[in-house]
């Protein structure tokens, strides 16, 4: 089914990502932080982007400036049948050495001072994005299908600076979200094709939200920064089909009915430290928090019906991210950066899914700054995501237990201009 989305998703539908950093939690961002893993993010103020991370830091900026990123995202998920209680499947026919595709995610900023105490930004990127598929006969279809969350945040933010030591930020979002839920009947007892949709639900909606962040400048070459950001709910209003029957389960026959899901997007707090080292290495450090404990359960509702179209026990657990990275000034023209970093995993080991595939996963990245000019320079950035090997087991509505082994890893390559005014 087809539903008319917005000019802005149209234009920046490319930001459907696999989830590699947390759930469906995107850190992409920026490029320049991409090389440090995105330790120090709230504390340090490379370039425009800090109006995603950190508004505060705004009150650093003495001149305008824009920053244009984007960043390639190379999956590397994939599935090994371990289990199948239909006796008509071999576990080996769950194989599927890529379940999620490469995206691009898109980001840019613009920052300008007022005057020595105001300053204002300009942001659009995400902190959310998902897609995840599979062929339409694959056995376990109730399970898997496609899975897509796109967001898009509009950011306008501002900060004041109170004194040498401290400033404040504040940032307003618009949130705009586009979601695809597709699941194919798959290997079932009642013979009828595996590529039969079950469920087919695409939807769009709006949220609102805010952030607001702090920066405290200890001595010259040390920094810290916070950053919170608000929950936002989000209802994608769109057409639910089913080619199943009517009367039975969810069918509809193939007609479209008005449908509808419930999700919110889980509220992000983050600590960081930035210290100068000496005149060439820098140090710099990062503590997030994620309340994924909003992420409860993902389920379409259909108007006029008492049972959901699709319903899926998600049960997610507040999560944390640790990140420490450092750069090291070259030359005059070439600053060096290196990271590591730790992602928590907020799925429930009892209630794992192959639809959004998780796991803790350790990030090693390097990147370098290149200073073109006076007023431009380019960062170019890449992370090696290393995710753990799982192995769960997932029940379908019929029934069928299906069992899986799944590893998920990926390279990520970002470039970012930069240029003061």
């Amino acid at each position: 089914m087809k539903f008319t989305k917005t000019l802005i998703a149209a234009s920046l539908a490319v930001m459907s990502a696999d989830t590699f950093a947390a759930a469906f939690q995107l850190a992409e961002q920026n490029a320049s932080g991409l090389g440090r893993a995105y330790a120090g993010e709230a504390a340090v103020a490379d370039d425009a982007s800090v109006v995603a991370r950190n508004p505060a830091l705004m009150s650093v900026f003495k001149e305008q400036q824009l920053s244009v990123a984007g960043i390639a995202v190379v999956p590397d998920v994939s599935l090994r049948g371990t289990e199948a209680s239909n006796a008509s499947v071999n576990p080996g026919q769950l194989n599927d050495s890529s379940i999620a595709p490469a995206a691009f995610v898109p980001a840019g900023y613009f920052v300008m001072p007022i005057d020595d105490k105001f300053a204002v930004g300009f942001g659009a990127f995400s902190n959310f994005g998902l897609a995840t598929e599979f062929d339409a006969d694959y056995p376990a279809g109730q399970l898997a299908g496609e899975t897509e969350i796109v967001t898009v945040n509009m950011n306008v933010s501002g900060s004041y600076k109170i004194n040498e030591q401290f400033s404040v930020g504040l940032g307003l979002n618009y949130i705009y979200a586009d979601a695809k839920i597709i699941r194919n009947f798959g290997a079932n007892p009642l013979g009828l094709p595996a590529q039969t949709q079950a469920v087919h639900l695409e939807g769009d909606d709006y949220g609102f939200g805010w952030n607001v962040g702090g920066m405290y400048q200890l001595d010259e070459n040390s920094r810290f920064g916070f950053n919170y950001r608000s929950e936002t709910d989000i209802t994608f209003e769109g057409e639910f089909s089913s080619q199943l029957p009517v009367g039975l389960g969810v069918g509809s026959g193939g007609a479209s009915l008005p449908g509808r899901v419930e999700i919110t997007l889980p509220a992000i707090a983050e600590f960081s430290g930035s210290h100068q080292l000496d005149e060439k290495a820098g140090l710099h450090y990062s503590v997030m928090w994620t309340g994924w404990s909003s992420f409860q359960n993902l389920q379409a509702d259909v108007d006029g019906r008492d049972e959901p179209g699709f319903s899926k026990n998600e049960n997610f657990s507040n999560a944390m991210r640790y990140s420490i990275g450092g750069d090291y000034q070259f030359n005059e023209a070439v600053l060096l950066r290196a990271g590591l970093a730790y992602d928590e995993s907020p799925a429930d080991k009892n209630h794992m899914s192959i639809s959004i595939p998780d796991t803790d996963r350790f990030w090693y990245s390097f990147g370098v700054n290149y200073t073109m000019s006076d007023q431009a320079n380019l960062d170019i950035g890449m992370s090696i995501l290393r995710g753990k090997t799982q192995n769960f087991t997932e029940s379908d509505d019929q029934g069928q237990q299906w069992g899986f082994e799944s590893k998920g890893h990926a390279y990520l390559f970002g470039a970012q201009y930069n240029y003061t005014f």
